[in-house]
């Protein structure tokens, strides 16, 4: 029987004690400063400590992933941790498509292939000259919201750009992704792919909670004014809750997954295979609005770590994203076509 095995981060927890409830080995990569969290579950068979997870590369860690027939999950660390050569260089299988991660991570990447999937967008602008009208200013890649800000002019932006600098939050020579910002009701949109199945799920729906810009809006605009907040208000995403959509809005939600996995099986073989999220916002027509997509195991899955409301439709027993990962693995090894979920 094969292994799963992941970073000790994000969303671990979930990821193993899927695989465990399913009866796959549990193997976690962990950072030895936080040994002592990781210990406390009994779900984890094995842990591999290291200094820092990039240490994942070196041949030795690899061989014994290997030696354990371990499948890798990737979430957003490993995203954030590592560049797209790195990942792909990496040896031992991975659940999904690890190519399609690049995709995530290259901003203009990203773009085209939501544009691809006809998914409505906000409209990208292309220099800070060109900021006429409120905009979200981004890093590349998986950075949790960490160095965001909002601008109205060129001049906003200079400002709020500088100031990152100078806290070390962002560097001088980072490329920033401007784009216009879309108003509305928050919502990620979980899903999951089986190609065994050849069958889109609809998993989930989670909302973001983002310091300090989140509280922002508790403090009257007067103590604003005066100066009663930082300087550039942080994106950094602290945590997580549920949210359940209008039904009326579940058959749009489908579409847009079904038409997601369609472009990405043509842009990227073999495709958007396993757990992805569409991120954007509903406006007052119902509506929605997508400025993100992550082609991976998202964060927000972890509020339903007992099964959330729309898998209960479709399973009769909790079933989490992590669990659920471990299902595909499982009829994949069982029906030797584990190279159809990983790569």
């Amino acid at each position: 029987m094969t292994a799963v095995a992941t970073l000790g981060s994000h969303c671990a927890l979930q990821v193993l004690k899927g695989a465990h409830d399913e009866g796959l080995k549990t193997i976690l990569v962990c950072e030895k400063r936080r040994e002592r969290l990781y210990r406390r579950f009994p779900f984890i068979d094995r842990l591999i400590l290291v200094d820092s997870f990039s240490e994942i590369l070196d041949w030795n860690i690899q061989a014994e992933l290997q030696s354990e027939n371990a499948v890798m999950i990737p979430h957003g660390t490993l995203i954030s941790q590592m560049s797209s050569d790195e990942i792909e260089s990496i040896t031992t299988p991975i659940f999904g498509n690890r190519w399609i991660l690049r995709w995530e991570s290259d901003r203009t990447m990203k773009e085209e292939l939501m544009r691809k999937a006809g998914l409505r967008m906000p409209a990208p602008i292309d220099t800070p000259d060109d900021i006429d009208r409120a905009v979200i200013v981004k890093r590349q890649g998986a950075a949790g919201g960490k160095g965001y800000f909002i601008a109205s002019s060129r001049k906003d932006y200079d400002e709020k750009r500088e100031s990152l600098i100078r806290q070390g939050i962002i560097s001088a020579d980072e490329l920033l992704y401007i784009q216009e910002y879309a108003a509305g009701v928050l919502a990620y949109l979980q899903f999951f792919y089986s190609p065994l199945n050849e069958d889109v799920e609809f998993f989930g729906t989670d909302q973001r909670h983002e310091s300090d810009i989140e509280g922002l809006a508790r403090i009257p605009a007067m103590e604003q004014m005066n100066g009663g907040v930082s300087e550039v208000p942080s994106f950094n995403v602290i945590g997580n809750s549920p949210l359940v959509l209008r039904e009326s809005l579940l058959d749009g939600a489908y579409s847009m997954g079904e038409r997601f996995v369609d472009a990405a099986k043509e842009a990227v073989p073999p495709g958007m295979n396993g757990p992805f999220c569409i991120e954007g916002v509903y406006d007052e027509n119902a509506g929605f609005t997508s400025f993100e997509f992550s082609a991976r195991i998202v964060a927000g899955t972890n509020i339903y770590m007992d099964g959330s409301p729309y898998y209960s439709l479709l399973y009769d027993r909790p079933i989490s994203m992590g669990r659920r990962i471990a299902m595909e693995i499982k009829q994949a090894f069982e029906s030797d076509r584990l190279d159809s979920v990983t790569t």
